[in-house]
């Protein structure tokens, strides 16, 4: 089994235990966000600058590993025309099933983003890619992929691993590995639940977008939200927003 097929199985056995990332947006919320009270997250904290979205109505926008039921909805409800790839299905049926609650159209599509993304050039808007490429080795050829399946003028926001959280104990308290993780080449012997994971180092998250053809735009840091990096406030992810300007 590939170690991609090996994680899909994983995120479903999270999903079907409650993991945070895997609960589907409340019918209350949708409505709120139909009547403009609307926020999305990339990493664990921090909403997304409103300023960093295209104008809604007929956008097409791409969710890439967003599946969830979580930010597609949102943006269907304000007039997007949303995709949604995942290699997850649990996470495509929480889309399949908000959208049949919600009464939207949305397109799910099952796929390994490791792989040429299943679309033709120039079919998206923006691309909405929370948190996820930890769960890849190589981000070059998924960053030439979403340049591809953009439009001149489009926009990819992404959230990104910076790491940290590779490098220190299940405390926060030691360092106790160096960087760059790869629980596949390391032979990792994972425990019952975990999935294999990936560090990227800004080289290939920020300057792998740039060698892609993406302008950066804008950028922030967030925390995790939790434990010892939290209370000193040490950044464990970054979010970025980049354009396709070639």
């Amino acid at each position: 089994m590939s170690y991609e097929d090996y994680n899909s199985k994983i995120i479903d056995r999270w999903i079907s235990e409650g993991w945070e990332w895997g609960r589907p947006i409340s019918h209350e919320a949708i409505e709120r966000a139909r009547k403009g009270d609307w926020d999305v997250v990339l990493t664990p904290t921090k909403s997304v600058p409103h300023s960093w979205f295209l104008p809604f109505p007929g956008c097409r926008i791409l969710g890439l590993a967003s599946g969830g039921g979580q930010q597609m909805p949102v943006f269907a409800s304000l007039g997007a025309v949303c995709t949604v790839l995942d290699y997850s299905e649990l996470q495509l049926e929480s889309e399949r099933m908000v959208a049949e609650r919600e009464g939207y159209s949305i397109r799910c599509v099952r796929a390994n983003m490791t792989e040429p993304l299943p679309f033709p050039d120039d079919s998206f808007d923006l691309i909405f890619h929370p948190v996820s490429n930890c769960y890849i080795k190589e981000v070059l050829p998924l960053w030439r992929e979403c340049f591809r399946v953009l439009r001149k003028g489009g926009r990819l926001l992404a959230g990104l691993d910076n790491g940290i959280n590779y490098i220190v104990d299940e405390d926060q308290e030691r360092i106790v590995r160096g960087l760059p993780f790869d629980s596949v080449a390391e032979g990792v012997e994972l425990a019952d639940g975990d999935a294999y994971e990936f560090s990227h180092s800004i080289e290939e998250q920020i300057g792998g977008q740039l060698k892609a053809g993406f302008t950066l735009l804008d950028l922030y840091d967030d925390t995790n939200g939790y434990g010892r990096l939290d209370k000193l406030s040490i950044p464990a992810f970054w979010a970025t927003l980049s354009e396709k300007r070639g």
